[in-house]
This record gives structure tokens, sequence and C-alpha cells, in this order.
């Protein structure tokens, strides 16, 4: 068994590589989780990308929030400057699919089976997505955060995108001191930075956590 990991950072700086020397400049549909990941992502692949920014997360919880999270994100690509065109894309607030998925799996730790297929659950409407709007690549933000495993990420990500015949962008967006760059950006355009992933299972873990 093969258990090398493979360094996903190096292999998309050799596709940017071979895009510049192309001098194409393809389309992306970018899964976001948020804006706060997002920053970072939306400032260095709008370098070689035409990007929309797909914001799908029916895992969000309560809908306040998710409220709170979507308006955020539109207000950070109004505001931040680009140099090739990024646009924006509301996917549906289906929270009865997150919780069809996550059925049986409540009590699993964060990290673990029910994350996984959360993953899964938003990389195949983004691969959905991106087929039907003709897209070259699809990728996600997730794998900015420390707490997400680019490995995984990625795996699941290469499969979705077989599955549909779509091309997924590896990434782990988080070398390159991404993930401090996504804190510095949040402080220059005012971003609201969430203390939990996002669903009701971490939402309650986190407040078990604040309460010890």
């Amino acid at each position: 068994m093969n258990l090398q990991k493979i360094n996903y950072q190096k292999e998309l700086e050799k596709l940017l590589t071979r895009l510049e020397k192309e001098e194409k400049v393809p389309t992306l549909l970018l899964h976001s989780c948020c804006a706060p990941c997002s920053s970072y992502v939306l400032e260095y692949l709008s370098q070689y990308f035409k990007i929309t920014v797909f914001y799908y997360n029916p895992n969000i919880y309560p809908e306040s929030e998710y409220t709170k999270r979507i308006l955020e994100q539109q207000k950070l690509i109004e505001e931040m400057h680009f140099r090739y065109p990024v646009s924006f894309l509301a996917g549906r607030y289906d929270r009865d699919r997150f919780y069809e998925m996550a059925k049986g799996l409540e009590e699993v730790k964060e990290g673990g089976s029910r994350c996984m297929g959360c993953y899964e659950l938003r990389l195949k409407e983004s691969a959905e997505i991106a087929v039907a709007g003709g897209f070259d690549y699809f990728t996600t933000t997730l794998s900015i955060s420390p707490m997400k495993n680019a490995q995984k990420l990625n795996e699941i990500g290469q499969r979705v995108g077989e599955e549909y015949g779509v091309q997924y962008l590896v990434s782990d967006f988080k070398k390159k001191n991404g993930y401090k760059r996504s804190f510095e950006l949040s402080g220059i355009y005012g971003l609201y930075r969430q203390d939990y992933c996002g669903c009701e299972f971490s939402y309650k873990a986190r407040q078990a956590e604040k309460c010890v």
C-alpha cells in the first residue's frame, strides 16, 4: 500500500505555471464555505481563473447564521479587487438534504465520517453546477482550514469530478501561509469570523466547550 501523501499545493502550482505559459484563463466554479476562508483563495486564484463563487452550504445552522454568512460572502466579492472577473452564485439552502446525509452519524466527532459525507454532498452539488455551467474546473475553499484534511478533500473532489465529468482543481490552500493570510484579509475587510464550522453538531459541540 502506498501511504505517501501528495503535496497538492505543488500539484496546483504546476498547473498554474502551465496555464500561464499557454496564456489560458480557464473558468472555475469555487465552492465557498464562508467569506473568511474564501478571501485568500480568491486573492490567489483570481490571478489565473475567471471565478464564480458558489455558496452551497445546507449544513449551516441556524438559518440566521446562514444568512449572515452568505451576505458576508457577497460583501467580500463586491469589495475585493481582482485581476479576472469574479461572480457569485447562491445554491439552495436545502437543510433536509444535509440531515438526511447525517442520519445515524449525529454522535460522530467532528472530522469523522459525517464531515466526509458533508464534503461529498457539497462537492457533488458543485460538480453538477460546474457541468451545467460548462466550467473548466471546480474546487472548494475548505482545504484552507487547519481543521480540514486536505488529503481526504482532494480524494473526494477528484472522485466526484471523475463521476460527473469535470476536472477537480486539487489544492491545499493552508500551505504558503494561506490560512494566516485569510486572517489578515478578514481584518482588512472587517469580515465576520465564526467560531464553529457550521452545522448544528459543531455548533452544539462548541457551546459545550464554552461551558467547561
